[in-house]
């Protein structure tokens, strides 16, 4: 009996320490992963490489203890990824749906945070020399579906990509791609795709395209431009628009979407630091810089009536 007794002690010891051991530990990784320090591995939207790639450099250059290792793929493999505990935070172009969001609050017994940072666009481009350069949105849905197969149309990807997602749901409603249409390994490949082919159009995210302090954006514009799209909020059918960071806030563009993090993270940690900044100042910043809509703060110019003292 004494035995019994002294071998169960020595279990309940030995459990302790490790118990111990472990909630040590788990403390010690957090006291190395703050705002400011750490390492984490991210998964993002490869159509929001771009300005993600600055955020990240303008961050690391702040802390420079802080190192965020960023994998760039198809919003299914963010998600994913997120799913199996790959990564703690994503950068996608949608939240939670409610199942989703049901799911990890029941695993994880906390809620995700996620919310809009900015607002983009799908650019529609076209070759430099292409014929064809305003459409309607009832044009843009007709080559999307093959309806008319007059144009060959390019994506970055076919079932997984945010891209590709937000034109099956907002421009098709559902409906599959037609046999027009033609899958790029990625957004660089879009746009190398349609500067070689005179007849093509491609499907992008403005951040791959829209900013022209970069040099090889910059570059991209002698091999193509924008397509002008029908407004479809406007009281006048004659408004056409392409990409820029007026139309997609006046919602004179049609094909907006939003950039979204999610962060499964309940502490301070390197995560949350990260999407902090991207809230802020500096980070929405970036946003503006590369020719995104910032959606946590306001830097449009006001006008005001200043009268001079006469006194």
């Amino acid at each position: 009996m004494a035995e019994k007794i002294m071998c169960k002690l020595a279990v309940a010891f030995f459990l302790g320490v490790i118990f111990t051991a472990c909630g040590n530990g788990t403390r010690s990784n957090r006291d190395n992963d703050t705002y400011k320090k750490g390492v984490i591995n991210i998964s993002v939207d490869e159509s929001f490489k771009p300005v993600i790639e600055e955020q990240i450099k303008v961050y690391e250059s702040s802390f420079p203890e802080a190192k965020i290792i960023p994998t760039y793929k198809s919003e299914a493999d963010c998600l994913r990824d997120l799913q199996n505990d790959s990564v703690r935070m994503i950068v996608i172009a949608r939240g939670l749906t409610v199942d989703e969001d049901k799911y990890y609050t029941t695993k994880l017994k906390y809620h995700p945070n996620y919310d809009v940072l900015a607002y983009d666009a799908v650019s529609v481009i076209i070759n430099i020399n292409g014929k064809d350069s305003v459409f309607t949105m009832a044009k843009i849905r007709d080559f999307l579906s093959g309806k008319d197969s007059s144009k060959t149309i390019v994506v970055d990807g076919k079932n997984a990509t945010s891209t590709v997602r937000f034109l099956k749901d907002s421009v098709l409603k559902g409906e599959n791609f037609g046999s027009n249409v033609t899958a790029a390994n990625n957004s660089r490949e879009v746009v190398d795709y349609v500067s070689r082919n005179q007849n093509a159009i491609g499907f992008v995210g403005s951040s791959w395209v829209g900013n022209e302090q970069d040099p090889e954006q910059k570059a991209y514009m002698k091999t193509i431009r924008f397509a002008l799209l029908q407004c479809t909020s406007c009281k006048d059918d004659s408004i056409f628009a392409k990409p820029s960071q007026s139309t997609i806030s006046y919602a004179q563009y049609p094909l907006v979407r939003p950039l979204y993090y999610i962060v499964k993270e309940n502490y301070s940690g390197l995560g949350t630091g990260f999407l902090n900044f991207m809230s802020v100042e500096r980070g929405q910043l970036i946003f503006r810089r590369s020719y995104l809509v910032p959606a946590k703060m306001y830097f449009g110019i006001r006008t005001s009536n200043i009268k001079e003292s006469t006194d």
